[in-house]
């Protein structure tokens, strides 16, 4: 039922930038969490931002101070602004909704890549 569709991803030298995009159908999208998720190649899928519905936004370590979550209600879209990027940075990234004790992930969507090298 609910519907998420990353797009964005790309090829980037390090210190290149890229701006994620995911719209989300088939929730109340103005009242809800949401959170940007990647997975590289042989490790597990790593929360690494999360804005809330009143627009408070928090970030793992490795990528604060370089990446910025911000949300456009009307248009059902949260964003991923990613400066400086690093090799480790190379990862599938998703987007889904940060998780609470009593909730469970959407259905993931095709997820977009993003490949940092020289």
């Amino acid at each position: 039922q609910v519907q998420l569709v990353e797009s964005g991803g790309g090829l980037v030298q390090p210190g290149g930038s890229l701006r994620l995009s995911c719209t989300v159908s088939g929730i109340i999208f103005s009242s809800s969490p949401m959170g940007w998720y990647r997975q590289a190649p042989g490790k597990q899928r790593e929360l690494v931002a999360r804005i809330s519905s009143g627009r408070i936004a928090t970030y793992t370590d490795s990528v604060k101070g370089r990446f910025t979550i911000s949300r456009d209600n009307a248009e059902n879209t949260v964003y991923l602004q990613m400066n400086s990027l690093k090799p480790e940075d190379t990862a599938v990234y998703y987007c889904n909704r940060p998780l609470g004790t009593t909730t469970v992930f959407y259905s993931w969507g095709q997820g977009t890549q993003v490949t940092v090298t020289v």
